[in-house]
């Protein structure tokens, strides 16, 4: 039960509620009780934690997402989502402001106004400028991702290096000998994008450890990049007929390119990817995947987030998912040549 829902019974609004519970604002005798009367029939306790964020705080978290001009794929927007409810639930508002180029203004205003009572960092790169500044100005925060040396802050990430990786091995037992990665833009990976550095090693690991062809390449995060990339994958090595993918937003690209080559998913060509579920199974066919649960994670992230403003100086925790694959309709065996040899 949260606060919102005491309101709505009480025939209140949320702030009236916060006011009776916290004693910011006068609320009048009448008020307080029927309030009281609701809170004693749900048998209500504030969260501890939450109940920290009171006197001379904003009650305000900040998430920064990447910039305005960048339109935000399914997993981010997910992000975004959990984190907006979750924040609800706990009776905090959320303020989001983009970084990145120009926008880092946002960024700065952000943190040396005090908006905020605490961050949450999306799109994390290994050296990170902005983790660094956060550091600086001594601002409780917690990364949906993490930097290379990221042992005294808080986050919640994927593995994403072991789930290219189970991809690649997914493929490869399906009989396929010659695989592509097609990763985030080159902008983004030459920027220290951490899924996308982490993505390339586990797809380099797993091609070697398999003993088959691997290729990697980089992807434009938009659908026309994603039909180029296949374009290029067919020019140069039309022998690959196992894709793996972190590029959530040039996967329409992609099937419209195979589509357009004349190639069919899976029979020609198989493709294994890391995404949102929703996103995954909206495909047709469905994309095998490991589904990256960004609800739970943004709502894991609030959590944390709360733990370390009310708590500053407990240990920074650290949270690292392995989904595992969900078998779909988009991977098939490997097909054959004459003579039975895989292609």
């Amino acid at each position: 039960m949260n606060i919102g829902e005491i309101a709505r019974r009480a025939g209140v609004s949320r702030s009236t509620v916060s006011y009776a519970l916290s004693g910011k604002r006068a609320v009048s005798d009448a008020t307080r009780r029927r309030i009281q009367d609701v809170i004693d029939e749900l048998d209500y306790r504030p969260n501890a934690a939450a109940r920290a964020l009171k006197e001379g705080r904003t009650r305000t978290l900040g998430l920064v997402v990447p910039p305005a001009g960048t339109r935000l794929t399914h997993m981010q927007l997910d992000f975004v989502a959990s984190v907006v409810e979750a924040a609800a639930r706990a009776d905090l508002d959320v303020l989001l402001s983009p970084s990145g180029g120009d926008h880092d203004r946002s960024f700065e205003r952000l943190i040396s106004g005090r908006r905020v009572d605490g961050v949450i960092l999306m799109e994390i790169r290994l050296e990170d400028a902005r983790v660094t500044r956060l550091r600086k100005a001594g601002l409780p925060f917690v990364g949906i991702g993490h930097t290379a040396r990221d042992d005294d802050m808080c986050w919640i990430d994927v593995d994403y290096a072991s789930l290219i990786a189970r991809c690649v091995h997914h493929l490869a037992d399906l009989g396929h000998r010659t695989v592509a990665l097609i990763n985030r833009s080159p902008e983004l990976v030459a920027s220290g994008y951490g899924p996308g550095l982490r993505a390339a090693e586990g797809f380099a690991a797993a091609v070697a450890e398999r003993g088959i062809a691997g290729y990697a390449y980089l992807c434009g995060d938009d659908t026309a990049s994603g039909h180029a990339v296949i374009e290029r994958i067919r020019a140069e090595h039309p022998e690959v007929t196992g894709i793996a993918t972190l590029n959530e937003a040039a996967l329409s690209g992609i099937w419209h390119a195979l589509e357009d080559a004349g190639l069919h998913v899976p029979r020609d060509v198989s493709v294994a990817g890391v995404a949102a579920a929703q996103w995954a199974e909206d495909f047709r066919p469905p994309l095998t995947s490991a589904d990256v649960p960004a609800q739970q994670m943004g709502t894991q992230a609030v959590e944390l987030l709360v733990e370390r403003i009310a708590a500053p100086e407990t240990p920074p925790r650290h949270i690292l998912l392995t989904p595992p694959i969900s078998l779909r309709a988009s991977t098939g065996p490997a097909t054959a040549l004459p003579g039975g040899a895989p292609r």
